[in-house]
């Protein structure tokens, strides 16, 4: 992943529902933050995580976003 896109881009948000991951990429987008999704599950055993990157330059703002501004019950 590192190799691929830079060490600029950092893990925001992990979770392993597919959903919340989906709903997090959307709302970083619409606020203008260029979001990728990371498969880490495992499709045979069904554990892992998905985890959702965002390059560094918008780290603190992401991060501020999915903190006050996403809630899931």
């Amino acid at each position: 992943m590192e190799k691929v896109m830079g060490n600029d881009w950092k893990v925001v948000y992990e979770n392993p529902n597919e959903v919340r991951i989906s709903i997090v990429k959307a709302v970083l987008e619409d606020c203008e933050i260029p979001a990728v999704v990371m498969n880490k599950k495992d499709s045979a055993y069904r554990f892992g995580s998905y985890q959702v990157y965002v390059n560094q330059q918008h780290l603190i703002k992401a991060i501020r976003i999915i903190q006050h501004e996403l809630e899931f019950e």
